[in-house]
């Protein structure tokens, strides 16, 4: 939900792009991938913010193209900044640069793209109509990625493209569309509204159900398999250490902290929780015993073995976040560094 602390965005125009689809990657073949589970992919969010970082993100890009051995980038969410127009154009441009990766982009939406664009300055948008485009612009093909084209699981049958899964090397990895805003259930005073409409409602519980019901398969999966870890990325950060969290911001969130806490008990290997939303770097263990988030979410039990890694972004987006997945017998599944953007 953050505010961009960026000056405000002009309107990009600029012509969508689709690049030619690569060759399909298959689990075989992606690049940065060995055999004896050593891989590594790149993590990056809330970006980019602001008329500066438009410019720069090309060069950021061509950076992580350039990084050696990377499998695929995970993008957390939120493409623009919280005060800018939330166009068509906009969209294609972003569009166009995601297709420029030479790796697998995953990218899951955030607030900022469609939840928030019904203040003024974004344009006061209808924002399950913003929603629609942001499927249409950057899931078209369901279960592919942009960038290289890697085959993956989603539920587009349940009208969710956005939500996919792929595993790795025993690692199972997949994306859940949970945005800030409390999960987009902030009124649309802008359009009338200070109360969430029936519509809001059931956008968001729909697409809640559907985000705990790909946590339940991940973990299924993993548990069948034994393999080594569950690593989930999403926007919002439902455990954001930069202000006093009060219920009316995060209450959206419970049924999903609950499911966390409920597989991740149940499963003997690492939970690794990726996100983007509060801007600053940061790694935790939210859902450990004795945690303060256990009780405001009134969740019982505990998930100790459970990870959250926010990464950079807005005005802290210097870095792209570099994951290395280890060899079977490291101390942890997965460690990982900030990575400096060039000058």
């Amino acid at each position: 939900m953050h505010l961009s602390r960026t000056p405000a965005l002009a309107a990009v125009a600029a012509a969508l792009v689709v690049l030619p689809a690569a060759t399909a990657a298959t689990a075989a073949d992606v690049p940065g991938q060995d055999k004896d589970g050593h891989y590594r992919f790149a993590v990056i969010g809330d970006v980019p913010y602001g008329d500066a970082q438009v410019a720069a993100f090309p060069t950021w890009v061509d950076q992580i193209n350039a990084t050696p051995d990377l499998s695929f980038t995970i993008h957390v969410g939120d493409i623009k900044n919280g005060s800018s127009a939330c166009t068509n154009e906009y969209f294609s441009m972003v569009r166009t640069q995601f297709d420029r990766f030479t790796m697998p982009l995953v990218y899951t939406p955030g607030d900022n793209e469609w939840t928030d664009c019904h203040r003024t300055n974004n344009g006061t948008y209808d924002p399950l109509e913003r929603l629609a485009a942001v499927r249409s612009t950057f899931f078209p093909r369901a279960g592919h990625t942009l960038g290289a084209d890697l085959t993956v699981a989603s539920q587009a049958t349940a009208g969710f493209p956005e939500n996919v899964s792929f595993r790795r090397q025993g690692v199972d990895i997949a994306t859940l569309h949970v945005v800030g805003s409390n999960n987009g259930l902030l009124p649309w005073p802008e359009l009338g509204f200070t109360a969430p409409t029936a519509q809001q409602v059931a956008e968001e519980q729909a697409r809640m159900d559907n985000a705990v019901a790909q946590v339940r398969s991940a973990f299924a999966g993993a548990r069948q398999r034994h393999d080594r870890a569950v690593a989930l990325f999403l926007q919002a950060d439902m455990f954001d250490p930069t202000y006093a969290v009060t219920w009316a911001d995060n209450s959206a969130f419970q049924p999903l902290v609950r499911e966390l806490v409920a597989q991740s008990d149940a499963f003997d290997g690492e939970v690794y929780l990726f996100n983007g939303d509060s801007h600053v770097y940061n790694s935790d263990r939210p859902l450990a015993s004795g945690s303060r988030w256990l009780d405001f979410y009134g969740v019982e039990g505990s998930a100790d073995n459970l990870t959250r890694v926010t990464v950079d972004g807005s005005s802290n987006n210097r870095d792209f976040l570099e994951v290395t997945v280890n060899r079977p017998g490291a101390e942890h599944v997965l460690s990982w560094q900030r990575v400096p953007y060039a000058p």
